[in-house]
């Protein structure tokens, strides 16, 4: 079974050819459902979606974001298989037989799709190779186009997976790390027919501020006290070196310290470094305790018994 999800924010003018399309893309798949959640829209998308059939609506009481819009779409989702996908229609639907079929040659637990050749602006194309340079950086998921929401996975890669904030675009480079395989596939992009783009400056500052957040948790949700600790541990050395040195100085020198800046800024390193050190520690029993809630920091891919 294939489950569609696609979050929908005031898309009053493609909603009704959306759906037309993937019902009969998806009726040759074979068992499906589509999931559409209404992120707060409020130009009469919500309107239209009540006279949509075959069709499940989750409607949120305001606009809480694509990340969350997905997160709630995937939790409600029963297929064996999750496809995601926007709602403008620059995702066009009949990609999607070629997403199952990328899946099924290449084996792997998820496949994205790479707008290869897109039809946006010029200043969102330029923004988005940006975006694209950072994540290589921070997050190397090995795919050519993570801003792409159409994607397909296997439904098991979200089991104990919170979504939140902007991180919809990390989820491949995340999974990655778990072990999960991630393949991609070229797809066709469309221009946007209808509608207005909701991509814009407060949405890159977001996800630039969740990008280092999904590499910090990457790099140490499990051993927090090793960057605190480490770099407090190595301010504070720096500090104690600067004040051995001044004592040196003012013992056998007679160097004056009196309107001298250095004795303020070597006891800055140290209590800086201390301060680094206590929040890795408390940092280090919080997340003891994240992973005593019937979570793990790995994944099993499967048990022999031979």
């Amino acid at each position: 079974m294939y489950s569609i999800v696609v979050p929908i924010y005031n898309e009053s003018g493609n909603v009704r050819e959306l759906h037309k399309r993937l019902v009969s893309v998806c009726s040759a798949l074979g068992e499906y459902e589509l999931i559409f959640v209404d992120d707060g829209s409020s130009d009469g998308t919500s309107k239209i979606l009540k006279e949509l059939s075959p069709v499940e609506v989750i409607t949120f009481r305001k606009n809480f974001g694509q990340t969350a819009a997905l997160d709630a779409g995937i939790k409600h989702a029963k297929g064996e298989y999750i496809i995601t996908m926007d709602a403008d229609l620059q995702n066009p639907p009949e990609e999607i037989p070629k997403l199952v079929k990328a899946m099924k040659e290449q084996g792997v637990d998820v496949v994205s799709g790479w707008r290869k050749n897109r039809k946006d602006t010029t200043m969102k194309r330029f923004v988005s190779r940006g975006a694209n340079a950072l994540r290589k950086l921070f997050i190397d998921d090995g795919i050519h186009d993570s801003g792409c929401t159409l994607k397909i996975y296997r439904k098991y890669c979200f089991e104990q997976f919170d979504l939140f904030g902007e991180i919809h675009r990390f989820i491949p480079g995340m999974l990655r790390w778990q072990g999960y395989s991630i393949g991609e596939t070229v797809v066709e992009h469309a221009a946007r027919k209808s509608g207005t783009s909701k991509y814009g400056w407060k949405r890159i500052v977001k996800g630039l501020v969740d990008m280092i957040g999904v590499w910090f948790w990457r790099k140490y949700s499990t051993r927090p006290l090793h960057l605190f600790g480490g770099t407090g541990l190595t301010f504070s050395f720096i500090g104690m070196i600067g004040l051995a040195l001044l004592a040196f100085a003012r013992i056998f020198f007679a160097y004056s310290l009196s309107n001298s800046i250095w004795p303020l800024i070597s006891i800055l390193f140290v209590l800086v470094g201390l301060q680094l050190l206590i929040s890795g520690l408390l940092a280090d029993i919080t997340i003891k305790n994240y992973y005593q809630n019937d979570r793990r920091p790995y994944k099993i891919k499967r048990v022999d018994h031979q």
